[in-house]
């Protein structure tokens, strides 16, 4: 049985709220902290959240967060609310979990977008801290001319991912940008550790492997996890079928966990590549 949300409304500064579930699974304190991004393409929010009923799973707090989007919040309107998010839930982690909770930034999809220019914001701001960032089948490149979303038979045009991309942007100008789309950052130094989870059949997969090769280059701590699994990103927005939950949620739960455990514990982790769950 998957970690049920409660439903709550966070003030976030200047009149501003945003709507978010909160997921407490059983874990022990200090427990990691996480800001969990949906995916959706930039067009919708799912309303189950399987990823992070798993990360609450895995021993964290989460707070999965509903985002602006459509045509209404173009780049950067989703990713400052969510970075003034970030920052609260910093400040107030006593009332989330603990002072000593280290924060995590987590996204599925086009909330991967989101998780990872939040990691690069945070760097650049000069906080607040972020201890690691989890990707699983990240959209980080709107070029979408990779293998492997040729063989998904999905591309620049005529697919929601396009469409998700051409919303989000707003103007073709500001793919440029890093923050709107990480595939195009050319400074990686500094960034949090990152969990970046694919499949083999993932549209997103040869984006998100060359992103952790990128982040791996400037000396980021990386764990790649190629996960067997089919029908990601779609998957990962639930419904979870009813029955025995798919095998794959072991699987992520498990990598989750052990993630959390290598950046909690001062161990340093072993850069990997692709390795199979």
């Amino acid at each position: 049985m998957l970690v049920q949300p409660t439903l709550e409304r966070l003030e976030v500064g200047r009149g501003s709220s945003v709507p978010v579930r909160l997921y407490r699974g059983a874990f022990t304190q200090p427990a990691p902290l996480v800001l969990h991004l949906p995916g959706g393409a930039f067009a919708r929010l799912p309303a189950e959240r399987p990823v992070a009923s798993l990360l609450a799973e895995a021993g964290a707090v989460v707070v999965s967060a509903d985002y602006p989007i459509g045509a209404a919040h173009p780049f950067p309107d989703a990713v400052e609310a969510m970075y003034a998010l970030l920052r609260h839930l910093h400040d107030r982690r006593v009332h989330w979990a603990a002072r000593a909770s280290k924060l995590f930034i987590a996204g599925e999809e086009a909330g991967g977008t989101l998780a990872a220019a939040l990691a690069m914001m945070a760097r650049d701001r000069l906080g607040p801290p972020v201890a690691g960032q989890i990707l699983l089948s990240p959209m980080l490149d709107p070029g979408m001319g990779t293998c492997s979303f040729r063989d998904a038979e999905a591309g620049p045009v005529g697919c929601k991912w396009a469409d998700g991309w051409t919303v989000y942007l707003g103007c073709p100008d500001r793919a440029a940008h890093p923050y709107a789309a990480p595939s195009s950052g050319s400074r990686l130094h500094g960034l949090p550790p990152a969990l970046m989870i694919t499949t083999p059949d993932d549209p997103m997969r040869d984006e998100c492997l060359a992103y952790a090769r990128r982040l791996m280059q400037a000396g980021v701590a990386i764990h790649v996890r190629a996960i067997a699994a089919h029908d990601w990103p779609d998957a990962l927005a639930g419904p979870v079928p009813p029955g025995p939950p798919p095998a794959w949620t072991e699987a992520v739960r498990r990598n989750f966990a052990d993630f959390f455990a290598a950046v909690m514990l001062p161990v340093p982790a072993r850069p990997t590549d692709g390795s199979v769950a």
